[in-house]
């Protein structure tokens, strides 16, 4: 059974694209996987552009602001045998009530695993809409508390509401690792993927990356992120 993972958070700002950097890094450089990344942050397709001409991973653009777009989303995820990482864009919350259906009901078919992850800074809005995707959106879920915006347990209306008993009951309650403001400018001004970073920047810049990604790569471990083939057989 091969993963479709999203990555959202129903607003911008929250870390969506650090976060779907990180996920395809796992995926490709820690499991040696091959894999498809979904950009569909059209006005501002950042992640996507970072990863075109990588060898693992085939990059499509991809709006999902209408049927049309989610019609072709099954279509691929139908015809490419490989995972497939969604970086939505922070609009993305309606298009989702309104035609994610049209993925949800073709999953058993498809073979696939849904897989969702959540970002939450320490604003209400994001617990406000965390409920909203939980009703449109079955399967696994894992909120990920972004600890640029404070420790986790800065993270007070999340982690005393009774919405993270319900997200514990589909996944786990994570946190994405802060990275040095220089090295995650660095990242984004240049476009540069993790793992090419981490050969071409400066040596203490690479030290840096190289505490943030190690951190990164156990979180996604500790929830056996990954390995639906093994969960499956």
């Amino acid at each position: 059974m091969r993963s479709l993972y999203f990555v959202t958070g129903g607003k911008g700002g929250v870390g969506k694209s650090i976060l779907s950097m990180l996920l395809v890094d796992f995926l490709t450089q820690y499991l040696k996987k091959k894999i498809i990344l979904i950009e569909s942050d059209t006005s501002n397709p950042d992640v996507g552009k970072t990863f075109v001409n990588n060898e693992d991973v085939e990059v499509i653009f991809l709006s999902l602001d209408n049927a049309d777009g989610w019609i072709e989303l099954v279509n691929y995820c139908e015809t490419k045998d490989k995972d497939i990482v969604i970086n939505f864009a922070a609009r993305s919350g309606e298009a989702i009530k309104k035609f994610a259906g049209t993925l949800i009901g073709s999953l058993e078919e498809l073979n696939r695993a849904l897989i969702s992850f959540w970002l939450i800074n320490r604003q209400r809005d994001s617990v406000e809409l965390l409920k909203e995707y939980m009703e449109a959106v079955p399967g696994e879920l894992h909120v990920v508390r972004n600890t640029f915006y404070g420790e986790p347990h800065k993270f007070e209306l999340f982690n005393n509401s009774k919405i993270r008993s319900e997200v514990e009951k589909r996944g786990a309650t994570i946190d994405c690792p802060d990275l040095a403001d220089r090295v995650a400018d660095d990242l984004y001004s240049g476009r540069l993927s993790i793992a090419k970073a981490a050969v071409e920047m400066p040596l203490g810049n690479r030290a840096e990356l190289k505490r943030w990604r190690s951190i990164a790569w156990k979180m996604f471990d500790d929830i056996s992120i990954g390995k639906t083939e093994e969960k499956a057989s």
